[in-house]
């Protein structure tokens, strides 16, 4: 009885490395996310939005605008926000930068020029004319009578149509390239391993068993 426990344990205990062998292989082929970027620029704000950066270490992130520094902070793990712009009469260069605290190779750094926005001009006022006074007839009668004089219709009022705003200018989302493999090797690899330990270990242990 107690040489039956004995093999019985032995066979767990290799079951056990195998699947633990499985487990550790699924681990390792299991693909990092990406670090992924997205900002956009138009002539009243700029719009960042981070995302799969380091949660441990403090990622940088740096905003300017012309010579203007609109922000220096740090993040972790992901990032967004919207900043106003300062009003410009021409074109306006925005940069964003970041410094992944993870890895130097996800740092990154881009440049987008801001339009001009376009103010929308008022329609005028509607004018209108007045009545003319109606003038005495020239003959004389009995019963003298003024005519009256038609009255001119007003003009007609003139509408402007204000100049459309400026598009924004939209930067697609770029993703940096994705770390890790994708490749299912060394899965199989680890089921087949785990399948060849365990089919021994049954093997072995039924052989003894015949045997005794």
């Amino acid at each position: 009885m107690t040489a039956l426990r004995r093999r019985w344990q032995r066979s767990t205990a290799i079951v056990a490395t195998g699947a633990a062998a499985f487990l550790g292989t699924a681990i390792a082929a299991t693909p990092a996310q990406a670090h992924s970027k997205d900002w956009s620029v138009d002539c009243y704000a700029v719009s960042v939005d981070l995302t799969n950066y380091s949660k441990e270490k403090d990622n940088k992130l740096t905003i300017t605008a012309g010579e203007k520094s609109l922000l220096h902070t740090a993040f972790k793990g992901e990032f967004h926000k919207k900043i106003d712009l300062p009003k410009h009469s021409k074109e306006l260069p925005v940069t964003v930068k970041v410094t992944a605290g993870d890895d130097e190779k996800f740092s990154w750094e881009d440049s987008k020029n801001s339009p001009v926005c376009e103010s929308e001009s008022p329609s005028p006022s509607p004018t209108e004319s007045k009545p003319s006074e109606p003038s005495p007839s020239a003959s004389t009668s009995a019963s003298p009578s003024q005519s009256a004089s038609e009255k001119p219709a007003p003009s007609s009022p003139e509408t402007s149509s204000s100049a459309p705003a400026a598009k924004p200018q939209t930067g697609g989302g770029e993703d940096l390239a994705e770390t890790g493999s994708s490749s299912n090797t060394p899965m199989i690899a680890g089921i087949a391993a785990a399948v060849v330990v365990l089919g021994g270990a049954l093997v072995a242990f039924a052989r003894k068993r015949r045997s005794s």
